[in-house]
């Protein structure tokens, strides 16, 4: 139980990044644009703390996350898989058992190249690098 907890409080920290703070003007991407970036690729959010940590959305609507991260996240390897669609011009996701299986949407922007920023349904925001 107290592992479950540290998890979940560990995870909230990796993925609530400080205010967005950039000079490239990012433009909102809609649906389709969204699946294209994502589909079939590993996202790598950046955390704060430094490193990455990689989730990969798999063209059949599964995600998993991987402790295969860099930074702090390498040394916890947290590990969970669960779902993602588009709706309504927002990545949406569900885990199985990160964030007690609620699920949450995201706001995605292209800020040029492989960056994204994104701006989760409850406001927390971030940077993220797209790989393959």
């Amino acid at each position: 139980m107290i592992g479950n907890r540290l998890s979940l409080g560990v995870l909230s920290a990796l993925f609530a990044s400080v205010a967005l703070s950039s000079a490239v003007q990012a433009r909102p991407l809609e649906g389709d644009e969204i699946r294209e970036k994502v589909a079939g690729k590993r996202v790598f959010l950046a955390v704060p703390m430094g490193g990455e940590f990689p989730l990969y959305y798999q063209t059949s609507g599964r995600v998993d996350g991987s402790g295969e991260a860099q930074g702090l996240g390498r040394f916890l390897k947290p590990t969970d898989s669960g779902r993602w669609w588009i709706t309504e011009n927002r990545l949406c996701q569900q885990w199985t058992t990160w964030y007690d299986g609620k699920q949450f949407c995201f706001r995605i922007s292209h800020r040029g190249g492989d960056r994204i920023e994104w701006v989760r349904d409850d406001g927390y925001s971030g940077t993220a690098r797209i790989g393959r």
